[in-house]
């Protein structure tokens, strides 16, 4: 039995995948909440990694893998960026033979192990009642795996790319969307000082929600996303028309990262994959920056248009919370205590249509979160649809 002392009862929180502004003002919520409530709260380090590795026993150092959490150390952290708990990308149900903790190693020995029964023991070594996981698709899946093994579990959808099914808002967006506009406003002045092209690449890997919103806020010109598959030369020339409608003579499309063109499929870094299987995205920004390059003498009375080439990457994700960031994440840790605290979980907390809810976990993994580029996306213009706002909720795109 662990050397935790249980109160009214035990809940862990733990962070998977990327870190987002806004992780640690979840947490913050959960924790202060609960223990006012009389609970005591763990947190569990490094995402799911902390859960296989934690040794079961009294004596051992587990600082690694989890730490009490007090009103003290979670206001320290409420108001900054990341994730004070840290986080990976761990798998317990896929675990390299390398990745196996080194206690594990005799008994697990397989390319990939499963080791949710290694999950399970820690969890009940450490008296833990009531898990509530905050993360993407990835994470949450393997909390939709827990859930149905009989694990107390609420979840919360945090991701920059917006795609947690279920749900209209997940933690990080709207920090992301911010920058996103805040860094191509900066890129500007270079784009308009040499009359070139600008082509950012953004995050998004299967859904196009950071390149398509932020386009339609103003920031680009065009954006191409992975919902659609798009035509290199139609690019180009829309581009060129852009640019000499504009007196400084620039134009600005955004990338999605998973984006794909009709040629052609996703551009990886290399041929390594993560623990869920997907391998490392980047580069269709380059090698769309190159074609336009090579394009443009057609659309430009046969002269070459420079290309400023940007990947925003971890500016997006790095830094402090917006107050949309700050707001939901408090939102949502007191909504994952109201559930508790009425005996409820199997439940992922939400967003819907403007109004905070909470639907069964299993959505996580029943269906895809993307752009419906019928109601959202010109497939001619490369751009938003801008009509039909009527009803809808603060980031335009819901859900279903």
């Amino acid at each position: 039995m662990s050397n935790i002392q249980k109160k009214k009862g035990v809940i862990a929180i733990l962070t998977g995948g990327g870190d987002v502004p806004g992780l640690n003002p979840a947490i913050r919520a959960v924790t202060i909440r609960a223990l006012r409530e009389g609970y005591q709260v763990i947190g569990i380090r490094r995402g799911w990694a902390g859960a296989v590795g934690l040794l079961r026993d009294e004596h051992a150092d587990n600082s690694d893998n989890y730490t009490i959490l007090t009103e003290e150390i979670v206001n320290r952290a409420g108001r900054t960026g990341g994730t004070f708990l840290h986080s990976s990308r761990t798998n317990p149900s896929a675990v390299s033979k390398g990745s196996v903790p080194e206690h594990l190693r005799d008994k697990y020995t397989a390319d990939k192990n499963d080791l949710t029964e290694e999950v399970l023991k820690n969890l009940s070594f450490l008296g833990v009642d009531y898990l509530i996981p905050i993360g993407g698709d990835d994470t949450l899946s393997y909390a939709v795996r827990l859930s149905t093994m009989g694990v107390k579990t609420v979840a919360i959808p945090k991701t920059m790319d917006n795609d947690v099914p279920g749900t209209d808002y997940c933690i990080g967006f709207s920090t992301c969307v911010s920058r996103t506009i805040e860094l191509v406003n900066r890129l500007r002045t270079s784009a308009g000082s040499h009359e070139r092209y600008l082509v950012i690449e953004v995050f998004g890997r299967y859904a196009g929600f950071t390149a398509i919103l932020p386009t339609m806020a103003g920031a680009a010109n065009r954006c191409v996303i992975p919902e659609y598959q798009f035509n290199m030369e139609t690019l180009a020339e829309l581009l060129s028309q852009d640019r000499q409608k504009n007196p400084s003579k620039y134009s600005v499309v955004l990338v999605s990262e998973g984006a794909t063109y009709r040629e052609g499929g996703m551009i990886f870094q290399d041929t390594a994959t993560d623990a869920f299987g997907h391998a490392k995205l980047g580069g269709i920004g380059d090698f769309v920056s190159a074609e336009l390059q090579s394009l443009s003498p057609r659309f430009n009375n046969g002269k070459t248009v420079n290309v400023i080439n940007q990947r925003l990457g971890y500016l997006v994700r790095g830094g402090d919370p917006d107050a949309i960031d700050s707001i939901v994440p408090m939102a949502y840790g007191n909504l994952a205590l109201d559930l508790i605290q009425s005996g409820m979980h199997g439940r992922l907390v939400v967003l819907k249509n403007g109004r905070y809810d909470n639907v069964p976990i299993e959505v996580v993994t029943s269906t895809k979160k993307k752009v419906d580029i019928e109601k959202f996306y010109n497939t001619e213009r490369l751009r938003p649809h801008y009509k039909s706002f009527e009803m809808k909720p603060l980031f335009i795109m819901t859900s279903e």
